[in-house]
């Protein structure tokens, strides 16, 4: 276990955010309850986060003023929803699972493959370190290691080695994979490497941690999926949910996972886990959304949490025709000049392989991320689970 504070960023300025994605791919109903698994103690709960005074305008981020004290925000009216959101689960057939082939892709020719060249890394004293982004781990902790090693933000024995880099998770640390709390283990070691180094590791809400959450804490009890019978211990299982990761589960990882934000904006990048405008529902500046994603895990109500990791399971809103649309309504919203995301793995934008563990192929090759969307969009699930590959790289991305 990492010791020391699993606050992310530490070491930083007190006024500097840090933010973290969350978006768990898992059916929004089970057909069939599944038995009820070993119960463990609950999770210690989660403190609330700080408000902060004089909400800022859309778009803006501004530090909160110390021992100020601030209203509570009136609740996010529901939207619409966007018509460049796919739902997985909603109204689906019996027997449905976001896993089988009927899942929508892009075409070879909609998406645009790049590599990422590394720009030389600044050595001036005080300044801030090129930035990296992860796609989505699910386990691997093996390829995440080698992948880390390939771009020099670990050394040989897994320690940081990149200085003042900075380093964001885009989500989705456990499931289908052998080592989830493995993967987890070591994000939060780093996190504390790269702050003494003067650097940063940071993580984004994914919605496998949602689900691991929701498995932990609310087992079988039935939730109202609006599609049947539903429970987060049926989903997890259906989606990859490994018991070795359950069994090490432990509370210090579900207060890291449930404090991860599900936004933010890094040098007109706006990351995110899911490719979905569903964050919209949940507020109209970066800090609403966290703030009121991470007080409706604080709540711990089995189906609020359900509807957050439904709302999130969401994808392909960039695709097709109205995918630039969308895209540019996140931006013009939350800020920032790219939508970055993982979620959707590539090889499903490429229409290679029909579900996730790629029966039907030898392993798609992957080289990059991929840019879509009228170039607004970069995908950053490499497709680890179906022998794709995990994607570490440098923002911006260079042709």
């Amino acid at each position: 276990m990492v010791e020391g504070s699993m606050t992310q960023g530490a070491g930083q300025e007190p006024v500097v955010r840090t933010a973290t994605l969350r978006d768990f791919r898992v059916p929004p109903y089970a057909q069939t309850p599944v038995p009820p698994q070993a119960q463990a103690a609950p999770p210690s709960p989660v403190p609330p986060r700080v408000p902060e005074p004089n909400p800022p305008a859309p778009g803006a981020s501004v530090p909160p003023a110390p021992g100020a004290s601030v209203p509570p925000r009136a609740p996010v009216p529901p939207r619409p929803p966007h018509p460049g959101s796919a739902v997985v689960g909603d109204d689906q057939p019996e027997g449905y699972t976001p896993t089988e082939r009927d899942l929508p892709v892009i075409r070879r020719g909609d998406t645009v493959q790049v590599r990422a060249v590394p720009e030389p890394r600044p050595v001036a004293e005080g300044s801030r370190g090129p930035l990296f982004v992860v796609g989505d781990v699910h386990g691997y902790l093996d390829e995440l290691i080698a992948a880390l090693g390939e771009q020099g933000l670990i050394d040989a024995d897994g320690n940081w080695a990149a200085g003042n880099a900075r380093l964001w998770f885009l989500g989705d640390f456990t499931d289908r994979g052998p080592d989830g709390i493995g993967v987890i283990d070591l994000v939060m070691r780093l996190s504390a490497e790269a702050a003494a180094a003067g650097g940063y590791c940071k993580a984004l809400m994914g919605n496998h941690e949602l689900l691991l959450i929701g498995a932990k804490r609310f087992a079988d009890t039935p939730v109202n999926s609006g599609a049947g019978t539903a429970t987060f211990q049926a989903a997890w299982l259906l989606n990859g949910g490994q018991k070795t990761d359950m069994e090490r589960l432990q509370d210090v990882h579900l207060q890291w996972m449930s404090r991860l934000d599900a936004v933010v904006e890094e040098d007109g990048h706006l990351l995110m886990h899911s490719d979905t405008t569903a964050y919209l529902d949940y507020g109209s500046t970066i800090e609403d959304v966290n703030d009121t994603i991470t007080a409706i895990l604080t709540r711990n109500d089995a189906d609020e949490c359900w509807d957050l990791f439904r709302k999130l399971t969401k994808r392909f809103a960039f695709r097709d025709e109205g995918g630039a649309q969308a895209v540019r309504e996140l931006l013009t919203t939350y800020g920032g000049q790219r939508v970055v995301h993982g979620h959707s793995p590539i090889p499903y934008l490429l229409g290679e392989v029909g579900t996730e563990e790629g029966e039907d192929s030898a392993g798609p090759v992957i080289n990059g991320p991929h840019v879509y969307a009228d170039d607004l969009a970069i995908a950053m699930d490499g497709g680890v689970t179906m022998a794709g590959k995990l994607l570490v790289v440098q923002l911006p991305l260079h042709d």
